[in-house]
């Protein structure tokens, strides 16, 4: 996996999950609090979701086959999606199922400072987590917000990390609450509570993440940036005169397709237009190095022809030859 894969966000945020799980169970084995079990299960299924991650990662490494002609760099799409899934359903639905229960059949904690002393650890060590997604994130998102970033990124393992640490932090104040509420009234119903809030929670960060990596996974295009990088490094002026039209397509984060139309002189030799083609390649590459699988097709611009809009199938050419 690439530095903009995010793989030391990921380490640090399987580290702290797994500790913090093991913690989590252990105060919901001393103090009975469904706030803590549900907490602990979501920090299970956290880790789980890091491992998916990595090896959605070792898998796109590998290389293309017949079957595959264009790799499989978008594995890492696949387990992002499979990471949305197991946070909903492992996470957010067990969650609320508890917080049903508890409010259902309430009593109380017992052995309080279990769970408060491990909620503040956990705190503390998704803090840690959450900073190291932040420190990976600024190094790759350039001016974008931090809502831009995570439905711009190609890349689908940092924001995923982020959205998961958010999720964290949130949750565990969420279950601090229902525990401290649920211990000054003596009522063990807010621990139901705080539970119920956490299974929202986590059902919300898990169907943002679905929507994300759907998008990615039907076959997002290049970055705007990127696009107009590529429009400017095609055309020379000279043997080609104009980008007809143009579609590009992420085969994976950082890998690009780039199929283009483009216009030559009418009098061009078959050698020249070839060799026009060739430094055209080299062009775009060196603007755009992701661009790797490069498809341009040389045409004679027509004005009435180019009327038909931006359609390929109406452009130039566009109908078969």
């Amino acid at each position: 996996m690439s530095a903009s894969g995010g793989t030391k966000a990921i380490v640090a945020a399987l580290a702290a999950n797994l500790a913090i799980a093991v913690a989590k169970f252990v105060a919901f084995l001393f103090s009975g609090s469904s706030s803590m079990l549900a907490e602990s299960v979501h920090s299970l299924a956290d880790s789980g979701n890091q491992g998916l991650l990595l090896l959605g990662g070792k898998k796109a490494q590998r290389e293309a086959t017949p079957q595959h002609p264009f790799g499989y760099g978008r594995e890492r799409y696949i387990y992002a999606f499979l990471v949305s899934i197991v946070l909903f359903s492992v996470g957010g639905m067990f969650a609320i199922y508890e917080g049903y229960e508890k409010i259902k059949h309430p009593h109380e904690i017992e052995a309080w400072y279990w769970p408060v002393g491990v909620l503040v650890f956990a705190i503390i060590a998704e803090t840690f987590s959450f900073r190291t997604a932040i420190k990976e994130s600024n190094a790759i998102r350039g001016g974008l917000s931090w809502k831009e970033f995570v439905r711009r990124a190609k890349a689908p393992e940092l924001p995923v990390v982020l959205l998961e640490d958010l999720g964290a932090l949130v949750g565990l104040i969420l279950a601090l609450g229902g525990v401290s509420v649920a211990l000054a009234t003596g009522d063990g119903i807010w621990d139901g509570i705080g539970t119920l809030c956490i299974g929202v929670l986590l059902i919300v960060i898990a169907i943002v993440l679905a929507a994300e990596t759907k998008s990615l996974l039907l076959g997002e295009a290049a970055g705007v940036d990127e696009v107009k990088r590529i429009e400017e490094a095609v055309v020379d002026g000279e043997t080609v005169t104009r980008l007809i039209h143009m579609r590009t397509l992420h085969l994976g984060p950082e890998e690009l397709l780039v199929a283009a139309k483009i216009a030559v002189q009418h009098d061009d030799t078959a050698t020249e237009v070839a060799a026009a083609i060739n430094a055209a390649e080299e062009r775009i590459r060196a603007a755009v190095p992701i661009a790797r699988v490069i498809y341009l097709e040389p045409d004679i611009y027509s004005e009435s022809a180019a009327s038909a809009g931006l359609n390929p199938a109406k452009s130039p050419g566009g109908d078969a030859h």
